[in-house]
């Protein structure tokens, strides 16, 4: 078999492309492109019955569905597990949406889920009547904590002035934002009051708001976010999700301010176990991105952070790693924290200040499975692979 081989495909681009190389004419492409591309969706708790009527269609469509044995039996409730080209979807969808059981609305989730795949660009509107384009390439946002007891770099910019020239220099290695930060959310540490927190950040905000650089701010508090926001910031990085002060989703809305909900188990849901990891974190994520837009966000305004590190296992981190680009079924841009975290020194065995390949090597998987924006203290060396591996995973062929 000299020179057969097996070919890799990951999304319908890609499968196009391919199929374009062999020499097919565009109409074949195009009706051939989605046969090429398989993708597994899992739904959350559907009625037993109904269950067995989605298995039934995706089964008709030469497709699989995989539902919990008992089911076929007993009333209730299962998870199912679709598994099928888009072109079998296409025909599922098309079915489902003339059934009753409210499957038609399901039939428009997973088509949302399959077009969110797909999506490579996301338009975000910033604060101060700026936007920011991402997706064309991984951008990198340079961690700047202002702080004395933050777990990796806490005291080294607790200096105002100190802080804003390693600001400045991170814009010279190649920052597409600053990710200012006033209060330790490392493990065990004791939140500060609100005042002292905003007496660290808003003279390193004053002092870059006439830079050429997106600013954003590690707050979930309101008041802080509102301060800021007034003297030139232009993101919100909020590690509760909304959940740890109900003051910030309206001035978000007022302000027109975009935010970063981070999934957290640590200051939320704290020591709950998790029955299914990524299904967890995917619906709790839901649950803040729903009560944002229900409030008047701007889906343009919305990213998600995973939040490795908040009430996860090593073991569950890199599990996280490794499926991240099931996160992009929310049809949102990824920023990945995994900077320095303490899962990379547990499975390295090295301290934090020793965790600089281990970073790059998770920053650049994370790239890989779909992050966006990766959230650095090294920003110089992870520009760089940032760059490498944008270039080979965009590189068409």
């Amino acid at each position: 078999m000299t020179g057969h081989h097996a070919v890799l495909v990951n999304n319908l681009t890609e499968a196009q492309d391919i199929i374009k190389i062999i020499g097919s004419d565009d109409k074949a492409i195009a009706y051939m492109g989605p046969k090429a591309v398989y993708r597994i969706i899992k739904l959350k708790n559907i009625r037993s019955f109904v269950a067995n009527i989605i298995k039934q269609e995706m089964l008709a469509k030469g497709g699989e569905a995989a539902v919990n044995k008992q089911s076929l039996f007993a009333e209730g409730y299962t998870d199912v597990l679709l598994m099928g080209t888009l072109k079998q979807y296409r025909l599922l969808i098309k079915k489902l949406s003339l059934q009753p059981f409210n499957l038609k609305l399901l039939a428009e989730e997973i088509e949302s889920i399959l077009n969110n795949l797909e999506q490579d660009f996301y338009p975000i509107l910033l604060a101060q009547g700026r936007s920011l384009e991402v997706g064309s390439r991984t951008l990198i946002m340079g961690i700047l904590n202002v702080t004395p007891d933050s777990f990796s770099d806490g005291g080294d910019y607790y200096n105002p002035t100190v802080a804003i020239n390693r600001a400045r220099q991170m814009i010279e290695e190649g920052a597409d934002i600053i990710d200012i930060g006033g209060a330790s959310s490392r493990p065990n540490s004791n939140m500060v009051a609100e005042d002292i927190e905003l007496s660290r950040v808003l003279p390193i905000v004053e002092a870059l708001a006439d830079e050429d650089i997106i600013i954003s701010i590690d707050t979930f508090r309101g008041c802080v976010a509102k301060a800021c926001l007034e003297k030139g910031a232009h993101i919100i990085n909020d590690i509760g999700s909304l959940q740890l002060d109900t003051e910030l989703l309206p001035l978000l809305v007022e302000k027109k301010a975009p935010v970063i909900l981070m999934h957290n188990r640590m200051q939320l849901r704290t020591n709950e176990p998790y029955d299914d990891l990524i299904s967890n974190i995917v619906e709790e994520l839901y649950s803040s991105v729903d009560e944002a837009i229900k409030a008047g966000m701007d889906k343009k305004q919305i990213m998600l952070d995973p939040g490795i590190g908040f009430g996860k296992t090593v073991v569950e981190n890199r599990i996280i790693i490794k499926r991240l680009w099931e996160l992009k079924s929310l049809g949102y841009p990824i920023v990945l924290g995994a900077s320095r975290k303490s899962f990379i020194g547990k499975t390295l065995n090295s301290e934090v200040d020793d965790r600089l390949e281990g970073s790059l090597a998770i920053a650049s998987l994370g790239i890989m499975n779909g992050a966006n924006i990766i959230r650095v203290h090294d920003v110089k060396e992870s520009k760089k692979i940032a760059v490498m591996t944008d270039a080979v995973m965009r590189e068409n062929g």
